[in-house]
């Protein structure tokens, strides 16, 4: 079955649904956030999905997608300092949304590489994390990353100036 084990199997299933769970939160509410159904689970099946790809070596040992976990899990902590605990003062808003959405781009790093590297079975598309194809593919994603989390801070820094004109701090 392509080359992937039951475990890897669950562990990309994991990654599916978290990347489901992030564009749901983000259609419904316009940010991934903890406030939202959608957002926790995306948190959730996101520190899942790294975990268990700490226990996948299909390239050997230790190597570049574990290095990516670990800059997952931090980048999430990060977030949620920043969404739970206020941890980076007013900027802590920005830095929950630049945080989340950073990690769901994340998904898509392993993602095309481990689908574009097997499929077509007869002919891969890709013929490995570094073919050239692959690279713009994802520096593609990058932008497109780019693109959204600037939508969702101008969103943002609207609704921060719109409460702060009303008087409702609250409100944004």
């Amino acid at each position: 079955m392509l080359g992937i084990t039951g475990f890897g199997m669950f562990h990309t299933l994991l990654g599916l649904v978290a990347v489901a769970a992030g564009f749901a939160a983000l259609i419904r509410h316009g940010q991934i956030a903890l406030a939202s159904r959608s957002g926790r689970a995306f948190v959730w099946l996101t520190l899942a999905t790294c975990i268990t790809g700490f226990f996948i070596f299909r390239h050997g040992g230790f190597g570049k997608p574990h290095v990516l976990g670990i800059v997952t899990l931090l980048v999430l902590a990060m977030a949620w300092y920043a969404e739970r605990r206020r941890g980076f003062g007013r900027a802590s808003a920005y830095v929950a949304i630049v945080g989340y959405s950073l990690a769901l781009f994340f998904h898509f790093i392993p993602g095309y590489t481990e689908t574009l590297t097997r499929v077509p079975v007869a002919q891969p598309w890709a013929s490995g994390p570094e073919d050239p194809k692959l690279l713009a593919l994802v520096g593609g994603t990058f932008v497109v990353y780019l693109i959204g989390v600037s939508w969702q801070l101008l969103r943002l820094r609207s609704r921060l100036r719109l409460a702060a004109v009303s008087g409702n701090p609250g409100a944004a």
